[in-house]
């Protein structure tokens, strides 16, 4: 059986995506970006996650444009582990 980390890279960020919605997970999402460049640069210049706002249906929108197959570049690995780790915590 092939584990979730052989799925297609799209394939398994929606899997977890999904699922974070159907939990209602903005803490999912909000961790994702932690992992971004461009929220690094907002942490640098004294911006915080908590003043991250929006409906979590926007928050999803972002999400699935920041984290596309062809903008993750060098991070796929980590969040393509990320998403399979969600998915095996949380999935019935």
């Amino acid at each position: 059986m092939a584990s979730l980390e052989d799925l297609p890279y799209l394939e398994l960020r929606d899997r977890a995506f999904h699922l974070a919605e159907q939990r209602h997970d903005i803490g999912f999402f909000v961790g994702l970006f932690t992992h971004t460049s461009a929220m690094r640069a907002m942490a640098d210049e004294g911006g915080s996650l908590g003043e991250i706002s929006g409906s979590i249906i926007e928050t999803i929108r972002a999400a699935r444009e920041a984290f596309g197959s062809d903008s993750v570049g060098d991070l796929e690995p980590l969040f393509r582990a990320r998403f399979a780790s969600y998915l095996r915590e949380h999935e019935a």
